[in-house]
């Protein structure tokens, strides 16, 4: 069972001891999360005049950080979170510095989108880090619950702030300079994470003996979140795709992207509600009736029609945001539960990677279905991959039960 979070466990949880320094600092480093991709893309664009050239350097960003993300985790799981931040922090520097020289010098395509890989790749790993230091600040409970929320809702914020940034600083006489600011912050925020005096301290959780080479996917429940951090990111990609696609059709299209951001304030404001009265109450329960609600809404989009309905769109759009953080928490709880001994930061980089996997099919499949059906058909499609998903984690929803008490009999 699951406890419900208040206003007060909140604030507990924010003003924990130790909690002050690596809280602001991972704010810092996680607000360009967001932008980075974004900034690489329209910087790209603005120097070489080619969208093309921009989407393939900004996939393999992409491509980088979802591998990165597990790698440098289970590292961080080994040694620690301050050494591999700080050196992830200098490499992301030099990477970030290489990619620029080489958009400034006009090297060859093949050889910026490599330099884009490896940026991704030394991206510092600080969503898992600042996640996993919260199961040492706060204790089990619903102070700990508050905690994995604020992480959830601080991205979402981030995640509205941070492209309306990027878009605003390509407008600067220099293009990159999004990209600038966006790697400068993440650097600092990484460095301050990883000198605070609770990252410096932290205790290394023994490995567990089963563990091997999977690592963190080596427990059931542990792939059974990844499935459903993959289903989550499948409809939130087509979505992505569908909004700006009814918007433009509709003569709108300056619209999608006030639509997109209004999904996220929801998401944020549901998630702290949620949180104060979650339902279903069992984790294991929860997850799969969650991504059900979440794919029928998304699906209830495609009622949108042929022409484009805003107002319908509006309402089964604002539903759907309603069901995001509440998710993305989730997936964060059961980490605690699934991921075997030692491995959390780990765990919560695969969740990551299997979230921006599923962006990425989602925003494809989506991109291909709109040019053969219509914008409304993304919906449907997106919405239907979620509730399969749903199907598949339902059936799964045992490896992440409590396991039954343990009764003692005794003898005769």
């Amino acid at each position: 069972m699951s406890s419900s979070a208040s206003l007060a466990d909140y604030r507990a949880a924010l003003t924990s001891p130790g909690a002050l320094v690596p809280v602001l600092a991972s704010a810092l480093g996680r607000l360009p999360i967001a932008m980075l991709g974004l900034a690489t893309l329209l910087y790209v664009q603005r120097a070489t005049g080619s969208f093309a050239a921009a989407g393939l350097v900004s996939a393999g960003e992409l491509a980088g950080v979802s591998l990165g993300s597990v790698l440098q985790g289970r590292v961080m799981d080994r040694l620690g979170a301050s050494r591999p931040l700080l050196i992830a922090a200098g490499l992301f520097a030099l990477a970030v510095t290489g990619l620029v020289t080489a958009v400034e010098t006009a090297q060859p395509l093949a050889l910026v989108v490599l330099l884009a890989v490896v940026a991704g790749f030394v991206e510092p790993a600080l969503p898992g880090a600042s996640r996993t230091l919260w199961s040492v600040l706060v204790p089990v409970g619903p102070r700990r619950d508050a905690a994995y929320s604020y992480e959830a809702i601080s991205l979402e914020v981030f995640f509205i702030l941070g492209p309306a940034l990027a878009a605003f600083l390509v407008t600067a006489p220099w293009p990159g300079t999004g990209l600038l600011i966006a790697t400068v912050a993440m650097v600092l925020g990484a460095i301050g994470f990883a000198l605070s005096r609770a990252v410096r301290t932290q205790e290394i959780a023994p490995r567990g003996p089963s563990v091997g080479l999977l690592g963190a996917l080596a427990h059931p429940g542990m792939r059974t979140v990844t499935l459903a951090s993959l289903g989550f990111g499948l409809v939130v990609g087509s979505v992505e795709v569908g909004v700006p696609a009814v918007t433009a059709a509709a003569g709108a299209p300056a619209m999608g992207g006030v639509l997109l951001s209004a999904w996220s304030v929801t998401s944020v404001l549901a998630g702290i509600a949620y949180s104060m009265r979650p339902w279903p109450r069992p984790l294991h329960l929860r997850m799969p009736v969650l991504l059900v609600a979440f794919g029928c809404c998304v699906a209830a989009m495609a009622l949108t029609g042929p022409l484009g309905s805003i107002p319908v769109l509006v309402v089964a759009m604002l539903m759907a945001g309603a069901l995001i953080t509440p998710q993305v928490t989730a997936h964060s709880m059961l980490v605690d539960i699934a991921a075997p001994a030692g491995t959390t930061t780990e765990a919560w980089g695969w969740v990551i990677t299997a979230a921006t996997l599923g962006l990425a099919v989602g925003q494809s499949v989506a991109g291909v279905v709109v040019e053969a059906s219509g914008p409304p058909a993304a919906f449907l499609v997106g919405g239907i991959a979620g509730i399969v998903m749903a199907a598949v984690i339902w059936a799964r929803r045992m490896s992440l039960a409590p396991a039954p008490p343990v009764v003692a009999v005794a003898a005769a």
